[in-house]
């Protein structure tokens, strides 16, 4: 007979249950325990109208509906093919304390020793602290205690998500020059296990003629992509032309353009949206807020505007560039100011885009390595009919605590979406804001 497996009890930090509010039912049949200073903490994020504001309510919800004629400080169970969960004081029996050992006075450390409880008392099942916060995972380990990160919603091989466009070599010339004529030709196996819907291709037949192309698969097609200018805005690389070419495609309601800073991802997200006005109703550029030295913008001051105006600068940055292609008298120059004045186009941050209607809206989410998945899963299920949503961001710059190249929005975006026929992903890599730009990405 096969040894059953010893279920395991996971001890939950609070950063796990603010990142993920269904974290509680992702441990399969093993148990779950939360400290009673995790659920003090999730008191003092009640109240907000941030993401881990809106996690700390549903966790409180769903922790009350739970203890619904029993209380939690026995194990209630979870469901069908789930564990059990309890809520852990800080009960220590075999002399490990980490107050003693870090200091006292602080949450983590009272968490610590809740973990330290669980272990202590059952010593016959392995015991694990589940936190994001890395700091929080080293003390436990120091002083014996098995700790690891959330797991759910990480992307494993990021290098595939990091994958630009693939260039084949030798293709036949009558292909290209059929492409060049007609502006598609029939896919008939020619791009072989690289196939992939709206997937981008530079095609070469071993000489000098090349050809920039995507693959249409509800047409299983290889199509012709140009250079097109977008309000003025010309791609200067293979890359950028491919990007706008997904942005200018109607066929394709969500598109993530990853890239360093300086490869041209929200200037051609704005000027493809600008180029677009007259199909959609409004345009929002919108990025999250990282507040600096871990304050809340809540202590700048001045009005919402004013509080948020240097987090937003970026984006007004490649507005003013836009219209630095014209002069003031011009027709454009003056489209682009009343579109700001009639609110057509707005530039705000992405909290203060709740409740509001997206419908016919071409929507850029600007910095989207700093959204959690279920933040991402939140603004692509809000859009309504007629609406195009483009996140931009590079997985390599984390701002978000607790997040890293793996658990991060964009990257569980590009992982999940690739292939299918609404989405693409374009990564763009060559700089094209200035050489010393160019030059710090590369070397710095």
């Amino acid at each position: 007979m096969a040894k059953r497996a010893v279920k395991k009890i996971f001890v939950l930090d609070t950063s796990v249950l603010l990142f993920d509010h269904n974290s509680i039912r992702n441990f399969e049949n093993n148990d779950v325990a939360i400290p009673i200073t995790v659920l003090e903490e999730l008191d003092n994020f009640k109240v907000g109208n941030d993401t881990k504001n809106f996690q700390a309510r549903e966790v409180i919800r769903f922790l009350d509906k739970l203890s619904a004629g029993s209380g939690l400080n026995e194990w209630v169970s979870l469901g069908p093919k789930r564990g059990s969960l309890k809520i852990v004081m800080s009960n220590l029996i075999n002399g490990r304390d980490a107050e003693k050992i870090y200091g006292a006075g602080k949450n983590d450390h009272r968490i610590i020793n809740s973990a330290i409880t669980m272990a202590d008392t059952n010593k016959t099942r392995p015991v694990i602290l589940v936190t994001k916060d890395i700091n929080l995972r080293l003390k436990a380990k120091a002083i014996g205690l098995l700790s690891e990160d959330y797991e759910t919603g990480k992307v494993k091989d990021v290098d595939d998500v990091s994958l630009g466009f693939p260039t084949l070599e030798n293709v036949d010339s009558k292909k290209i020059s059929a492409l060049y004529k007609k502006g598609f030709i029939p896919e008939k196996g020619m791009l072989g296990d690289l196939k992939s819907a709206n997937r981008y291709y530079i095609l070469k037949n071993g000489t000098s003629e090349t050809v920039l192309s995507r693959y249409n698969q509800a047409l299983d097609r290889v199509e012709r992509v140009d250079k097109e200018y977008v309000y003025s805005i010309k791609p200067r690389n293979a890359e950028q032309a491919f990007a706008v070419n997904a942005l200018l495609n109607p066929d394709i309601k969500l598109v993530a353009l990853q890239g360093v800073a300086g490869t041209g991802k929200t200037l051609l997200a704005l000027a493809s949206a600008l180029e677009q006005k007259h199909i959609y109703n409004n345009i929002i550029l919108a990025r999250p807020i990282i507040p600096l030295s871990n304050r809340d913008i809540g202590f700048l001051p001045g009005t919402a505007e004013d509080k948020i105006s240097p987090y937003m600068q970026p984006l007004w940055d490649n507005l003013k560039f836009i219209k630095s292609q014209f002069r003031p008298g011009e027709k454009k120059y003056k489209v682009l100011d009343e579109m700001e004045e009639s609110g057509e186009l707005s530039i705000t941050a992405l909290a203060f885009i709740r409740g509001r209607s997206l419908s016919n809206v071409m929507f850029i989410i600007d910095e989207a390595q700093n959204l959690s998945p279920h933040e991402v899963k939140t603004i692509i299920t809000r859009a309504g009919e007629g609406t195009k949503v483009v996140f931009t961001g590079d997985i390599k710059q984390i701002d978000t605590p607790y997040m890293d190249e793996e658990s991060n929005g964009l990257t569980y975006l590009i992982d999940r979406l690739k292939g299918n026929a609404l989405f693409a992903h374009i990564r763009l890599e060559k700089g094209e804001r200035s050489e010393l730009a160019n030059l710090a990405n590369e070397l710095l």
